[in-house]
């Protein structure tokens, strides 16, 4: 077992290291004000060759794999976007780049898979709806044929990027429960176009992750186009397994570069702030513990993550590490953020440390991709043997 880094894999952190680095902390904070998307921080990333690092080297990519990504979205996160930053690797290399790669037509792998490693093409997806959430074999939206193609109608929730994407991966049931066998049965993907007649979408206020928008989408009678299906009519559950099952190792590498901002953060105040007398406040055992508690979590969590990716990478099963290594991370940034903020005291409030900018994004992760609870529900089955408990 090596945990020695090659000398590829060092080159393209320390690369992803000088692109974070000039798009910092002060960046990211006037973009969160603004509500604003990183327009020019993402373009510099894909112009740096990181965007396309597990893609086909035909096509523009880097032909590498899942621990390289890990590796670039935590050193860019770590860098001054915090967690969010790792959102946008899931839209485009994962849900357009491992989609297409996969299970695209040879026409879209030559035309739209250069275009994303370019920057030039963006892509969201479709899947959580109102009444199917964690459970989204409950999903409602139908495609039914007309001709060779089909019509959409249905809706969505918390779909993430949407008005900045030109191409939308959108899962449907296109035959009903009613006439399979199982629910994995009669679901499909279809990747089409975001700006289309019948497809509208409005953005959702929340907390956090201001600079990359969630919305509802609603299909009204959408035309999809025979050509714009992903992968085998009715067969597409197990296929989008396939695409989310690293959505998880790319979420935990952005909250372990999140994780590691807040620790600096919190430290680099610690060793100046003085208070009553000349010692730094971080000579405190009360200061330094819970510091070095969460330096220690998000070691752990980065390992499993590591694990995962390097499992994935060579077709292993990944799931226990990936779950595990997101359940720690997520609770580690969340903490540590907050932490951060408690150190500062009354400025820890302020927009002006960023600390509050990392504790908002990043306690979005608790319940999203996937929630702490059904996390466990799957450690406990997998691992553990327990009866299913939901």
């Amino acid at each position: 077992m090596d945990f020695i880094l090659n000398e590829e894999q060092k080159l393209m952190i320390e690369t992803a290291r000088k692109v974070g680095e000039k798009f910092g902390p002060d960046y990211w904070r006037a973009l969160d004000a603004e509500k604003a998307f990183p327009t020019e921080c993402w373009q510099a990333i894909c112009d740096a060759g990181l965007t396309g690092a597990m893609l086909p080297e035909e096509f523009g990519g880097a032909g590498l794999g899942m621990v390289e990504v890990a590796l670039i979205i935590e050193e860019l996160c770590a860098a001054g976007a915090g967690a969010t930053l790792a959102q946008i690797f899931m839209l485009n290399p994962i849900f357009g780049g491992v989609s297409i790669a996969k299970y695209g037509t040879d026409k879209m792998r030559a035309e739209w898979l250069p275009k994303l490693c370019s920057g030039e093409m963006q892509f969201c997806m479709a899947l959580t709806e109102p009444d199917a959430g964690s459970n989204s074999l409950e999903l409602k939206t139908s495609a039914t044929v007309e001709g060779n193609g089909w019509r959409l109608n249905g809706q969505k929730i918390w779909i993430t990027g949407v008005p900045q994407s030109q191409k939308m991966l959108v899962v449907a049931r296109t035959t009903p429960v009613g006439q399979i066998e199982k629910k994995t049965q009669g679901i499909s993907l279809f990747m089409i176009d975001t700006k289309r007649e019948g497809l509208s979408h409005t953005a959702i206020d929340k907390l956090g992750t201001n600079t990359i928008p969630s919305s509802q989408v609603f299909f009204d009678n959408v035309l999809v186009q025979g050509d714009e299906l992903i992968g085998t009519l009715d067969k597409g559950w197990h296929q989008l397994l396939d695409v989310l099952n690293t959505e998880r190792i790319v979420t935990t590498a952005g909250l372990i570069g999140a994780g590691r901002l807040a620790l600096k953060l919190g430290a680099d105040y610690a060793n100046e702030r003085r208070v009553f007398g000349k010692t730094p406040i971080g000579a405190y055992q009360s200061v330094q513990f819970p510091l070095a508690q969460h330096w220690a979590e998000l070691e752990a969590a980065k390992l499993l993550n590591l694990k995962a990716a390097s499992f994935f990478d060579n077709g292993l099963p990944f799931g226990s590490e990936s779950n595990a290594a997101k359940l720690i991370a997520s609770q580690a940034a969340s903490a540590v953020a907050e932490r951060a903020m408690q150190i500062m005291g009354g400025m820890g409030f302020s927009k002006e440390m960023h600390a509050e900018r990392l504790w908002r994004d990043a306690r979005l992760f608790r319940f999203a991709p996937v929630s702490e609870e059904m996390i466990l529900n799957y450690i406990s089955m997998a691992n553990l043997g327990l009866p299913r408990s939901y």
